[in-house]
């Protein structure tokens, strides 16, 4: 594929995305060998293939899946569908509920548990054996209103997919070991889960339905970010930035998370938010690097390397 032809698809979703005009060259370093990594995968698998990708919050997983997706549909035939873990959260009655049977803390979405794996599993499957003119219906989370959307509102993929992209923060991740959750990680832990309920319950997600759930992938791309120290510093400056551009100060009063879309957040609420992810994404960083097939290093400065292939034997 000629540069030539890529440059207006690559140009006009720079634009819509507000990126910086040198992206561009993070797309010839890192998103077109990805792009050819797929085709090749899945022209040696001979049928519909499914793609994670894995990255802390912040590393720009939302903005690979776009360019991916819109570069294997234009321009390598190759019809693509994605969603996001996001996508599939429980709607916020479910969370509700497991927050009353299990422990307060499920109703802040975002940790393994917190999905309905099952919906995923069933779109995936759905977009696998989809004939020609049939419609998939892909869910969608309004964060807006911390609920998945009616599925009435959901966009549809017709026909049936080549590749299937899915994106989350905990995709592919590996459950600890029981002995590692006796000990609180940080405040959140100590002071609200004293007792392990939490993250035992959590753990054990990881143990059963969700490596069912990753089970299903050809291929784990991860976003490797520096640390988890650098993503709250990139969620604290998100945070900031959302707040010079809307005039809003940060809302100290309500402490639920599951909100916090509507909000700008203090510094100390992202501290605690992060705190949420703190155990599963430490155990990313460590764990996953050698188990993904294409790892692709995130600077501070959130440029992307090229990516590094792991070699199979």
């Amino acid at each position: 594929m000629s540069d030539h032809e890529l440059k207006p698809t690559i140009d006009a979703l720079i634009e819509q995305e507000g990126l910086p005009h040198n992206y561009a060259a993070t797309v010839e370093q890192t998103i077109l060998p990805l792009v050819e990594h797929i085709v090749s995968l899945r022209k040696a698998k001979g049928r519909t293939i499914v793609v994670g990708v894995h990255g802390a919050q912040g590393t720009g997983k939302s903005t690979l899946v776009l360019f991916l997706t819109k570069l294997l549909c234009d321009h390598w035939n190759c019809p693509t569908a994605s969603f996001s873990l996001d996508d599939i959260y429980l709607t916020r009655a479910e969370r509700q509920v497991l927050a009353e049977q299990v422990h307060p803390l499920f109703i802040t979405r975002g940790v393994p548990g917190t999905h309905d794996v099952k919906l995923g599993e069933g779109v995936i499957d759905q977009l696998r054996h989809a004939g020609p003119g049939d419609k998939t219906p892909i869910p969608a989370f309004d964060k807006s209103h911390d609920d998945r959307l009616p599925m009435n509102e959901w966009p549809v993929f017709e026909g049936r997919a080549e590749v299937i992209l899915v994106e989350g923060w905990c995709l592919g991740a590996l459950p600890e070991d029981d002995s590692a959750l006796v000990a609180p990680l940080n405040k959140l832990e100590a002071e609200e889960d004293p007792s392990g309920v939490w993250r035992r319950y959590v753990n054990q997600c990881l143990k059963s339905t969700y490596q069912d759930f990753f089970s299903a992938l050809d291929c784990l791309i991860m976003l490797q970010a520096p640390s988890l120290e650098r993503v709250l510093e990139w969620r604290t400056l998100q945070e900031h930035k959302l707040a010079k551009k809307t005039g809003n100060a940060p809302d100290e009063g309500d402490a639920d998370l599951a909100a916090r879309d509507l909000r700008i957040m203090s510094d100390q609420e992202v501290i605690r938010f992060v705190m949420h992810y703190e155990r599963v994404t430490r155990s990313c960083l460590q764990k996953l690097p050698d188990r993904a097939d294409a790892l692709i290093q995130v600077s501070g400065d959130h440029s992307l390397s090229s990516p590094h292939f792991r070699t199979t034997t």
